[in-house]
């Protein structure tokens, strides 16, 4: 493409040519990537978690795919024992807050390093099957590189270390 319909095609399309536009393109999509979305938390009202969307940020202990599945965390101590673990441990995880947590439904949210980008997590205790189910999901974006599996399997490592589940 010869220099003069690049610099038109700039002029006519108000692309940044320098680094401080681009910066300032850079900036602006970060914030506006960072925008309140609502929670698909469901405040544990049903006796089924939220379905994860089709996009693979997802993942659900009550999903029935395998791009979504994880198993359960299956207690080997009493449940409200178990429960009672899952709170602490979900609540000394960095950059995460605990949003709602009572007798059998616990929501938190927990920030990405870099951006501060938000994921929902959430358990529910089943005490009829010694288990507690859990949803870990990001609020944006379509691809999570795995971060709610990781996440999931982490708390589950962490329970097991304190005997809390098998």
């Amino acid at each position: 493409m010869s220099r003069h319909l690049t610099s038109k095609l700039t002029e006519y399309y108000a692309f940044p040519t320098n680094r401080s536009g681009l910066l300032m393109i850079c900036t602006l999509s970060l914030l506006l990537a960072c925008t309140a979305v609502k929670s698909t938390a469901s405040g544990g009202q049903d006796d089924k978690l939220p379905p994860c969307p089709a996009s693979p940020n997802c993942v659900s202990s009550d999903a029935t795919d395998e791009v979504h599945r994880v198993e359960s965390y299956r207690l080997l101590v009493a449940s409200r024992q178990g429960w009672q673990v899952l709170l602490e441990v979900v609540a000394a995880l960095p950059r995460t807050t605990v949003v709602t947590a009572n007798d059998g439904y616990l929501h938190a949210e927990s920030r990405s390093a870099l951006f501060g980008f938000v994921d929902d997590v959430e358990f529910q205790l089943r005490p009829a099957g010694k288990i507690i189910a859990v949803r870990s999901a990001s609020r944006l974006g379509y691809w999570d590189l795995g971060v709610n599996r990781r996440r999931v399997e982490q708390i589950r490592e962490l329970l097991r270390a304190r005997g809390v589940v098998g």
